[in-house]
């Protein structure tokens, strides 16, 4: 056996084998306390779980399902801020989270084009994506907060915007 061969390749096998660390252990919370969900998912984030932040975030909206009031509203607040602090998220991409989930406005209109040039030629886009919002605007004011008059609010501001927008995009077509 020629051992000037089988050196070298040993030697590159045990620095591969020194180099690797393991992978952090990120498990979703389970269980009920959307506060103890919470912290578990703060450290895990913090630990080398931030990849999975939609999947964690996804996580604890279901674990507040189950137990809806109105304060779960100021935990994710808290909680959003905690991660533009922390540099996970940037501090618009947690407004953004917070609002899509738990504010009346929608996100999804949030360009400031002239409707006929932008808005008109993709007007069934937008009230798709106006639509999906709304869906997690149900969740979040509803099934996580319990604020019906807000998601009734957003609900009648998506029936108006839909109006208007169609009315605008006769208007510029006509034009």
């Amino acid at each position: 056996m020629n051992f000037k061969l089988l050196l070298p390749l040993l030697v590159l096998l045990g620095l591969a084998g020194c180099a690797t660390t393991p992978d952090p252990q990120c498990s979703l919370p389970d269980g009920h306390n959307l506060r103890a969900a919470l912290e578990q998912t703060r450290n895990d984030l913090s630990d080398g779980c931030a990849p999975l932040f939609d999947a964690y975030f996804a996580r604890l909206m279901d674990i507040a399902e189950g137990d809806p009031k109105p304060r779960n509203k100021q935990h994710f607040s808290e909680f959003l801020e905690w991660t533009a602090d922390s540099g996970l998220l940037s501090r618009r991409q947690a407004e953004g989270y917070y609002n899509r989930y738990f504010n009346v406005k929608f996100m999804s209109l949030a360009a400031d084009y002239n409707n006929c040039s932008y808005s008109c030629p993709r007007q069934g886009e937008l009230l798709t994506r106006m639509e999906e919002e709304l869906a997690d605007k149900e969740q979040g004011l509803l099934r996580v907060s319990e604020d019906r008059d807000s998601y009734y609010r957003a609900d009648q501001l998506f029936k108006e915007t839909e109006l208007v927008l169609a009315a605008t995009c006769t208007a510029c077509a006509a034009e």
